[in-house]
């Protein structure tokens, strides 16, 4: 057996086994990777303190904990934003730090990067992958660049004009809803649950061609939806339930997973019965009738979706995209239609004007006559719809991991590595960009009055290669539903001031309470 001297560490000849040694080598690099992930870290924050920082909670914490999910926590966003105009940087725990941005100047350089040198941060998005899979959202490298030009056709004005008349009949669904409950002395609604399932509804025909008639009864698969959406936030506020065997231990957990096998049940399920037609077809010559005939919906589309070397999607990609465009389209245009009504009722000058301008566009046509090409014949309107995304957004940041150092515009380096967290809140709050940031002012959105402004300083549907792929949708469906009732309605504000509460979306502490008036009838 051989022996081993190590008189530098203060031992005499030892036998030296192959365990021995193999514990040697284990230590070593062990302590290897811990001094190389030391000098790292070292580094890092040498390179990191050109950039100010607020007060830390203590060392520990950092800035763990300072910003709440709450309206105390959106009013600090607002005042880090006055105080620090551009970048400032916050430490959660004693070794993550995460650099704010709250400039367009300095967001340039993050959004307008190669997706492949900022992807997006999985810190959040990562516990969506059960339910969401590969879709665009949670993707990333060739696989996302690759079904993003896949699915980019699926947005093409020709595709979105005929969901015009899906908007207008989900509308008035929930406008009928509207009346019904007025006539019962019931005026004051929560906005978030009826426009989320107007949204719901829309798209459910949009995506699936499918009727489930969700505003007037309960619909299994809507609800399913809804309750993944309300998991994911609460999981989110839970470190420890970040590890899924832990998760999958809860209640929550088992909830989860069951209706994430109801959402892919019902998806699949259509798919393969889109699949099957093509067969029994012996090839895709119905798709392209239908496309001729502009009735293509979401999933006809994506069957349709061929790359350059001929290859079709596969089901379960077809899946995971359809099951984000949910998860996404609906959530996101609810808490924009919701915010508008809201500031439009606290603002009547500027509804009773929209009114006015929807009612001269339309003149004796009905309202469901409303076009498509009748979007862009309503400018105060759009004004009035950018202005309250600017000041309320659906989503309040997003966040990018820089994969190599980043030079901003003043000469100052991000390192490698760092998260980078785009304050979409705070840069619409930001008084060096925006002028009286709290004011609801539609005109700062005036294309003839309005002063030149960077491009990113408004970015409700982010900016760059990463932006949102459904914004048209958005916008058209958002135009629309508030164009429609405001035909219909006149919209007053509650007596209680809404607290406002960041999630996936921007929401309303206990929903967003507003008073809706059918027009003809008297004070209520």
């Amino acid at each position: 057996m051989l022996q081993l001297s190590l008189p530098w560490l203060g031992l005499g000849p030892l036998v030296a086994s192959p365990w021995l040694l193999l514990l040697l080598l284990a230590a070593s690099w062990l302590l290897a990777r811990a001094l190389a992930w030391s000098y790292r870290f070292y580094d890092t924050c040498c390179r990191l303190r050109c950039f100010p920082e607020p007060p830390r909670r203590n060392w520990f914490l950092g800035h763990l904990g300072l910003v709440s999910d709450n309206e105390e926590g959106m009013q600090l966003v607002e005042k880090l934003s006055h105080c620090f105009r551009d970048i400032h940087l916050r430490w959660l725990g004693p070794f993550h730090p995460v650099l704010q941005f709250v400039h367009p100047k300095f967001i340039a350089p993050l959004l307008q990067a190669p997706a492949t040198t900022m992807p997006k941060d999985t810190f959040v998005y990562y516990i969506m992958k059960p339910w969401l899979g590969d879709g665009l959202l949670l993707s990333d490298g060739d696989k996302w660049s690759h079904h993003r030009c896949l699915l980019t056709p699926a947005f093409h004005f020709d595709i979105l004009k005929p969901y015009m008349k899906i908007f207008s009949k989900s509308a008035d669904i929930m406008h009928a809803k509207w009346q019904c409950l007025a006539s019962e002395g019931h005026t004051r609604l929560d906005m978030f649950e009826h426009i989320s399932l107007m949204t719901l509804d829309s798209l459910q025909k949009c995506v699936f061609s499918f009727d489930s008639n969700c505003q007037e009864n309960p619909s299994e698969y809507i609800a399913s939806i809804l309750e993944l959406s309300a998991l994911v936030v609460k999981r989110a506020q839970h470190l420890f339930l970040r590890m899924d065997f832990l998760y999958h231990l809860t209640p929550n957990g088992w909830r989860f997973r069951r209706a994430c096998k109801l959402v892919h049940n019902f998806t699949d399920a259509v798919i393969r019965e889109r699949r099957r037609a093509l067969i029994s077809q012996g090839s895709h010559d119905s798709l392209q009738a239908k496309a001729k005939a502009k009735t293509l919906d979401f999933i006809d589309v994506l069957l349709l979706a061929k790359g350059e070397d001929g290859k079709r999607l596969s089901d379960e990609d077809i899946r995971a995209e359809a099951d984000t465009f949910m998860f996404e389209g609906h959530d996101t245009t609810a808490s924009g239609l919701s915010w508008v009504l809201y500031n439009l009722a606290r603002h009547p000058e500027y509804q009773e004007r929209c009114r006015q301008e929807v009612q001269q566009l339309l003149g004796d046509r009905e309202p469901q006559e409303i076009e498509w090409d009748d979007l862009a014949q309503l400018p105060f309107l759009t004004m009035c719809i950018k202005e309250s995304l600017r000041l309320h957004p659906p989503v309040t940041m997003i966040a990018r991991r820089c994969t190599r150092d980043i030079t901003l515009p003043d000469g100052r380096v991000i390192p490698k590595g760092v998260i980078c967290a785009i304050s979409i809140f705070g840069t619409h709050h930001n008084p060096s960009v925006w002028p009286d940031p709290e004011v609801y002012n539609p005109f700062r959105f005036d294309p003839e009055t309005a002063p030149k402004r960077s491009p990113l300083a408004f970015i409700p549907f982010s900016a760059g290669p990463r932006n949102c792929i459904g914004q048209a949708f958005a916008m058209a469906e958002m135009k629309a539903v508030l164009a429609l009732t405001l035909l219909r309605f006149r919209v007053l504000p509650d007596q209680a001031e809404p607290r406002r509460k960041p999630e996936l979306i921007l929401r309303a502490e206990g929903g967003l309470w507003l008073r809706v008036q059918p027009l003809g009838a008297g004070p209520q």
